[in-house]
C-alpha cells in the first residue's frame, strides 16, 4: 500500500495544478472557466479527504477521476482552455496507486473522455484544443514516468508491515472477544450445531466434518458409529465437498445424508432404520436454519488455524535462536576447557575440567534436544503416532532408555490444533520421564479414532515426585489438554514409575433423540 508520503506528493500535484488554473482563470477574468476549476477542485478535495481513512476504500480510482476530469475539461473546453493543465494529475495519481500500466490506462481514458465529450458538447475541436489536450496529456505522461521511480521505492515491501496490520487486527480481535458469547471452542460449536441439526431431522447418529488438505476430518458426533456406517458418512460428506464452494447441493442415497452447513464444515447422518428412504429431508431448510451456528464454528476453526500457524512460527523462531546463539556458545565454552585441559597445573585441577567438561556436554546434548522439540511438528502426510515414534526414537537414541511405542491408529485424522497439542503432551511426558524419572525403560500407547484419542506415557522411573520451583512441564501440559478439551491425568503406578495419560472424548450433542448422550460424556473403548 502506497505510504502516507505518496499520497502528500499527489496531493501537493493537486494543489499546484488549481493554482495553475485558478491565477489564470482570475488574472484573464475568465468567469466561466470557475466552474470547470470549482468541480474540479471539488474532486480532488474528495480525493483528498477520503485519503485519510484509506481502510474504509472509498477513494474514486485511477480511472473513474481520470474520467471524471476529462468530462470536467471537455465542458469548460471552450470557455477556459486553461482547465486543460488538471489532465497532467490523474496519471500521477495512477501511478502512485497501482503503477505504470494503469497510469497509461489512465491517460487514454481521459484523453479519450476530453475528445469524444468535447466534440458532442461544441461540436468541434479546433486544432489549438486538440494540440492543447495532446501537450497536457503527454505532460502527465512524462510526470508520471519520472515519479514512477520514486513511487515504485516506496512500494518496497516494509517487513515489518505484516507485523503492524497483525497488531491492528489483533486489537479488533481482543476488542470482539467480549461479545462472543459461545466462544472459538470448535469441539462446542460443533456440538451446539449438530444438536440443532438433530431436533429437526431424525436420524441415528450425525457427524460434523472439516476439510484438512485432501481428507475430511471429524470434529463432532452425536454418537459412536460403527465402521461401515462412519465410512458411510464420511463417504457421503466427501461427494459433498467435491461439489465444491458454499452452494454444494446435499445428498441423499439409501438412508444416508450430507449437507454442506458452511464453507467449512458439512454434516453427515443416516436415517432411522425405520425410516421411509422416499420421502425426502429438509436438508437445504436445515441449512439455512444453523447458519448462524455455522458461522461461529468457522470463526472458531480459522482461529484455531491461525493459532497453529502463529506458535508454529515462534517455535522456529525459538529453535533457530537456540542453535545459533545459546548452544553454539555453550559448545565454545567447551573449547575453551579442552585448551585448559590440555595443560593442568596439577591432577585435581585436571579432575575438575574433565568434570566441567562432561558437564558441558550435557548441556548441549540437552539444548539440541530442546531444538529437536521445538523443531519437530506433525506433517500433512505424517499422522499423529508416527510423529510421536519419531520423537521416541530419538530420545531412546540419545538418551540409551528404551522406549516402545504402540500404535492403534485409523486413517481418518484429527484436526490439526488438535493432533499438534495431543503430540506435545506425548513429547513433553516422554522428556520428563527420560530427563527426571531415572527410568530403565519408557512404553508408550497411542489410539486414534477420530475424533477421539488416547494417549498413554507409562515410565518405570521414580514416580511423582515434589514439583520444583523451576519446573513448569506438568502446568503446560494441563493447559495444553484444556484448550482441546482433553483430561490430562497424571498418576503413580502401583509397583514403580508414572502414568501421564491424556484422554480426548468426542463432544456430543444434548438431544432428547434416541442414541444421543449429553456432551463429553462418553470415553474411547478399547479396540483390538
Amino acid at each position: 500500500m502506497p505510504s502516507s508520503q505518496t499520497f502528500a506528493v499527489v496531493g501537493a500535484a493537486r494543489l499546484f495544478a488549481l493554482l495553475a488554473i485558478g491565477v489564470p482563470l482570475l488574472w484573464l477574468h475568465q468567469e466561466e472557466g470557475l466552474l470547470s476549476l470549482a468541480a474540479v477542485s471539488a474532486v480532488w478535495v474528495y480525493q483528498a479527504v477520503t485519503s485519510t481513512r484509506r481502510d474504509l476504500e472509498l477513494s474514486l480510482s485511477p480511472a473513474t477521476e481520470a474520467a471524471a476530469i476529462g468530462v470536467i475539461c471537455a465542458l469548460g473546453l471552450g470557455d477556459a482552455p486553461v482547465v486543460l493543465a488538471a489532465l497532467v494529475v490523474p496519471p500521477l495519481y495512477a501511478t502512485a496507486i497501482a503503477g505504470i500500466r494503469t497510469m497509461v490506462r489512465t491517460v487514454l481514458i481521459e484523453v479519450i473522455a476530453a475528445v469524444a465529450l468535447g466534440l458532442m458538447w461544441w461540436q468541434k475541436i479546433t486544432s489549438e484544443q486538440a494540440v492543447s489536450i495532446f501537450t497536457w496529456a503527454m505532460a502527465g505522461l512524462g510526470l508520471s514516468l519520472i515519479a514512477a521511480v520514486t513511487f515504485s521505492s516506496d512500494r518496497i515491501p516494509d517487513p515489518l508491515a505484516p507485523y503492524r496490520d497483525a497488531q491492528e487486527h489483533l486489537k479488533q480481535l481482543l476488542e470482539l472477544a467480549g461479545s462472543l458469547s459461545s466462544g472459538l471452542d470448535v469441539g462446542v460449536l460443533g456440538g451446539e450445531l449438530l444438536s440443532q441439526v438433530s431436533d429437526g431431522i431424525p436420524n441415528r447418529g450425525l457427524v460434523l466434518y472439516v476439510p484438512r488438505g485432501d481428507t475430511l476430518t471429524p470434529v463432532a458426533s452425536t454418537k459412536e458409529l460403527d465402521p461401515a456406517d462412519a465410512l458411510a458418512s464420511e463417504t457421503l460428506a466427501g461427494d459433498v465437498r467435491m461439489q465444491f464452494g458454499a452452494d454444494a447441493r446435499p445428498v441423499e442415497i439409501g438412508k444416508g445424508f450430507a449437507f454442506r452447513v458452511s464453507e467449512h464444515a458439512i454434516v453427515a447422518g443416516l436415517r432411522p432404520a425405520e425410516a421411509d428412504e422416499s420421502h425426502p429431508l429438509p436438508l437445504a431448510t436445515m441449512a439455512n436454519h444453523v447458519a448462524d451456528t455455522a458461522v461461529k464454528l468457522d470463526a472458531a476453526l480459522l482461529f484455531a488455524q491461525f493459532r497453529d500457524a502463529a506458535t508454529a512460527d515462534e517455535r522456529n523462531r525459538l529453535a533457530r535462536e537456540m542453535h545459533d546463539g545459546v548452544a553454539q556458545d555453550i559448545a565454545s565454552l567447551g573449547y575453551i576447557i579442552d585448551a585448559l585441559a590440555a595443560r593442568p597445573a596439577d591432577e585435581a585441577q585436571a579432575k575438575a575440567l574433565g568434570m566441567l567438561r562432561d558437564r558441558v556436554t550435557k548441556v548441549v546434548a540437552e539444548v539440541r534436544q530442546s531444538v529437536m522439540n521445538l523443531r519437530t511438528s506433525i506433517g500433512e502426510n505424517e499422522s499423529l503416532g508416527a510423529a510421536i515414534s519419531n520423537v521416541a526414537r530419538h530420545l531412546s537414541e540419545s538418551s540409551g532408555i528404551p522406549i516402545r511405542v504402540r500404535l492403534d491408529e485409523q486413517p481418518t485424522r484429527l484436526r490439526p490444533e488438535v493432533e499438534a497439542e495431543l503430540f506435545r503432551i506425548a513429547q513433553e511426558a516422554m522428556n520428563n520421564a527420560v530427563k527426571h524419572a531415572r527410568a530403565r525403560s519408557i512404553d508408550v500407547r497411542c489410539q486414534v479414532y477420530a475424533p477421539e484419542a488416547i494417549i498413554t506415557v507409562t515410565d518405570d522411573g521414580v514416580g511423582l515426585q515434589t514439583a520444583r520451583t523451576d519446573s513448569h512441564g506438568l502446568k503446560i501440559m494441563r493447559e495444553r489438554a484444556r484448550l482441546i478439551g482433553a483430561e490430562l491425568v497424571v498418576r503413580d503406578n502401583a509397583s514403580r514409575g508414572l502414568t501421564v495419560s491424556v484422554a480426548l472424548k468426542t463432544p456430543r450433542s444434548t438431544t432428547s433423540g434416541a442414541g444421543t448422550t449429553a456432551a463429553g460424556s462418553p470415553t474411547l473403548t478399547e479396540k483390538r
